[in-house]
């Protein structure tokens, strides 16, 4: 009878052990199958941009036979044909034009995200939780069903084609999140370190942007990162408000290199590697805020 048990304990826990291998080893085939998903593309694109006009076009090849830096050459430094303006002058226009959206509409996330994320988090007054549940169901609302009344607001405004319309219509997607993220974080923080201040003489005001803001600097990270990845990522607002060379951002400005009707993929695929570089850097250089904001807010909320 002891023998049979002890065996019975010794077979459970040697299936244990299988299960617990088998979930370990489909665990990380699940992860290596989406780091795949991720990175190949990025590869393609990169190896395009290296392949030379006869590869690309002709020979099909998947790896370059020689590095050709010339697509880069041409994007950043040279012309080509189409367009009326030199390829280097043109990716200059998008690039700066995607860096001042981008990077305006972030200050304006933080900005406001914090203002209306502590009047609802602190603040007393009739209708906030619904304005709440709002901010979420805002966010909700795909951007295909917007931008037509939006358009006309532009329009009606007389901002069609400036890069003002997009700094105005990119906080309609922003703003919800940021608020929302935001007002989970401050729901953290202790109130008493904010009675405090007020006691101490310092204005509402005072306590946002010296208290509550720098303990929340995570969320912020958070905050900016996603508006400013989903600013410089954007292409149907763009490419509906914006029709000139001059006001176009990176993301509409690439699909538009082409001369009569050839696409100069080289060109193409180099300058996409170059825009994916500044949210991949900010990514890196702030992933321990991003993942301590998310976190915090996902567990504090």
């Amino acid at each position: 009878m002891a023998t049979t048990a002890v065996r019975m304990r010794a077979s459970a826990s040697s299936s244990r052990r299988t299960l617990g291998r088998g979930w370990v080893i489909a665990t990380y085939a699940t992860l290596v199958f989406f780091v795949l998903w991720t990175v190949v593309p990025f590869i393609w694109m990169f190896l395009a941009s290296i392949k030379t006009n006869k590869e690309i076009y002709q020979d099909f090849t998947i790896l370059p036979k020689v590095v050709y830096w010339g697509h880069y050459e041409t994007l950043l430094f040279g012309e080509t044909a189409g367009g009326g303006m030199r390829a280097s002058a043109r990716f200059s226009a998008w690039l700066r034009n995607s860096t001042i959206v981008a990077l305006a509409v972030t200050t304006l996330s933080i900005v406001l995200g914090s203002f209306g994320a502590y009047a609802v988090t602190r603040l007393r007054f009739a209708g906030r939780g619904i304005m709440a549940r709002g901010l979420i169901f805002t966010y909700l609302v795909p951007g295909s069903l917007l931008f037509i009344p939006l358009f006309q607001v532009v329009a009606t405004l007389d901002l069609v084609d400036t890069l003002s319309a997009l700094l105005l219509v990119y906080p309609s997607f922003t703003l919800p999140f940021c608020t929302w993220m935001l007002m989970s974080y401050f729901r953290s923080i202790p109130v008493e370190l904010e009675e405090a201040a007020l006691i101490d003489g310092c204005t509402r005001l005072g306590v946002l942007f010296r208290i509550t803001m720098p303990l929340s600097a995570p969320a912020i990270a958070v905050v900016a990162l996603f508006s400013f990845t989903q600013s410089w990522n954007e292409f149907l607002y763009a490419l509906v408000f914006t029709n000139s060379v001059t006001t176009r951002t990176v993301t509409v400005g690439l699909t538009q290199m082409l001369g009569e009707d050839v696409f100069y993929w080289g060109q193409m695929m180099g300058g996409a590697i170059i825009a994916a570089l500044p949210p991949v850097i900010m990514y890196s250089l702030a992933q321990r805020l991003v993942i301590r904001g998310l976190v915090g807010g996902a567990v504090k909320g």
